[in-house]
C-alpha cells in the first residue's frame, strides 16, 4: 500500500508542476482582454531587444540604438493615446499604423 502512495504523491506533484508550466506560457487577463495593444507592445519589446543586442555585438553604436529607441517610445505612446481614447483597446487600423511604423524602425536595425 505504501508503494500506492508514493507513486500517487509522485502523480500528484507531476500533475502541479505540469499545470505551473502551463499556466505560465497561459495569456494574462489583459492580453486576452487586447489582443491587438499586446501584439503591438511585443514587437516594441522584441525590437528593444534586438537593438540591446546589436549595441552589446558592437554592430549599432549606442547613439543611433538611442534614436530608433525614442522612435519606439513614441510608437508607444502613440499607442497608449489611442487606447485611451477608446475605453482602452485599438482598432484594427490603428494595429495597422503602429505596424507600419515599428516596420520602418525595424528596418533601421542591423543596417
Amino acid at each position: 500500500m505504501s508503494k500506492f502512495k508514493n507513486i500517487s504523491k509522485s502523480f500528484v506533484l507531476i500533475a502541479i508542476l505540469g499545470t505551473a508550466v502551463v499556466s505560465s506560457y497561459a495569456d494574462t487577463t489583459w492580453q486576452k482582454n487586447h489582443p491587438r495593444r499586446e501584439q503591438v507592445n511585443g514587437r516594441a519589446e522584441n525590437q528593444g531587444d534586438r537593438l540591446q543586442k546589436e549595441v552589446k555585438s558592437g554592430d549599432m553604436s549606442k547613439a543611433k540604438a538611442a534614436r530608433l529607441q525614442r522612435q519606439d517610445k513614441q510608437i508607444k505612446q502613440e499607442e497608449q493615446d489611442m487606447a485611451a481614447k477608446n475605453g482602452g483597446h485599438i482598432t484594427k487600423q490603428e494595429q495597422k499604423t503602429l505596424n507600419q511604423q515599428e516596420n520602418a524602425v525595424n528596418k533601421k536595425i542591423g543596417t
